[in-house]
């Protein structure tokens, strides 16, 4: 581990759907860059220059106080920020992987951890990232997209049965963590899981769906980690299965054929670079009875729980979750100097 010691500033919470996981994963790193030996600021970019004194607050379900996305601007130009030597993110979903946050710091100069400002529109945009599978021939399900002004809901069910039929997965264009997604089982839901993915969103994706197992695949650096194979209780990944102990089983590695395993890490890394991530991400997958693998999307901040997935990757490998955290600090201060 890096025995240089550096001021970190960890950002947490945030505004979008995923501010509870976000405080989550901010928990457990908070606890890792103590543990390396690093100062801690606590940030919380929605609070605006309104932040918590006592440390606990950051972490608490209820909040310090009102939660705006306008807070982001004066937080991150506020002095919370003087002299820091690296911004960890640990915000998850809109704001935080979009590139919003990332261009509010490099307009101050900061470095980050994660992907920069067009990987991360690019990854976080769902549709554009698949334009970029295909062209990078990382194989992806078929889909268009739904925009928030289409009320046509007749000529959507008719692109549906033309284009791959149902069931069929619809979700929000530009969220995480299974936020607003839906598996359209026929005609009769389709307007109503339109209408949802758009509550989130201003555009719904409209994606083939890929009968199979869950799979994901890490990456560190450059460096794909081991295939991981999600079982979850529900038989859909789902928000409860993703935060809840005991709703879902992970094996890691995945028990499937070291050559399916190769391509799914050379398709993960594939995926990485074709949006332009840098220092780490999750690549997440369908794998059919057959063994034929679709990239789902690109997620440039997964999460840190207890309950997340890179952590157990890193750990098959013999990462501990320190290591995992000093990996990612290092990689955007001794690398890009």
């Amino acid at each position: 581990m890096s025995s240089k010691k550096l001021k970190i500033a960890l950002l947490v919470g945030g505004s979008s759907p995923e501010r509870e996981v976000s405080k989550e994963s901010s928990k457990s790193i908070s606890k890792a860059i103590r543990n390396l030996g690093h100062e801690l600021v606590l940030i919380d970019p929605a609070y605006g220059t309104n932040q918590p004194i006592e440390e606990e607050k950051f972490f608490a379900k209820e909040n310090y106080s009102e939660v705006r996305t306008e807070n982001y601007v004066p937080a991150l130009n506020s002095p919370l920020l003087n002299n820091v030597d690296l911004v960890f993110l640990g915000l998850h979903g809109k704001y935080g992987e979009d590139g919003t946050v990332q261009a509010l710091l490099e307009l101050r100069g900061l470095k980050y951890t994660g992907s920069k400002i067009l990987s991360s529109v690019m990854a976080m945009d769902k549709s554009m990232s698949k334009i970029m599978f295909q062209h990078f021939d990382v194989a992806t399900p078929k889909w268009f997209v739904v925009n928030c002004n289409e009320h046509n809901y007749n000529l959507i069910k008719e692109k549906i049965k033309k284009f791959f039929g149902f069931p069929c997965v619809i979700k929000p264009n530009d969220q995480g963590s299974t936020v607003g997604l839906s598996i359209c089982r026929g005609e009769s839901e389709v307007e109503e899981s339109v209408k949802l993915a758009l509550n989130f969103s201003n555009k719904a994706l409209v994606e083939e769906y890929i009968p199979g197992r869950e799979v994901t695949v890490g990456i560190l650096g450059q460096q794909p980690l081991p295939v991981l194979e999600i079982v979850p209780k529900h038989g859909l990944y789902d928000y409860e299965c993703k935060y809840t102990n005991g709703m879902s089983e992970y094996i890691v590695p995945a028990e499937i054929p070291d050559k399916t395993a190769q391509h799914l890490q050379q398709q993960a890394l594939l995926a990485f670079n074709s949006v332009e991530c840098s220092n780490y991400a999750r690549v997440d997958f369908r794998l059919t009875n057959e063994n034929r693998n679709y990239c789902l999307e690109v997620n440039t901040l997964p999460g840190m729980t207890s309950h997340s997935l890179i952590p157990k990757m890193a750990k098959a490998i013999g990462i501990s979750f320190d290591e995992l955290i000093d990996k990612i600090i290092n990689y955007e201060i001794d690398d890009k100097g």
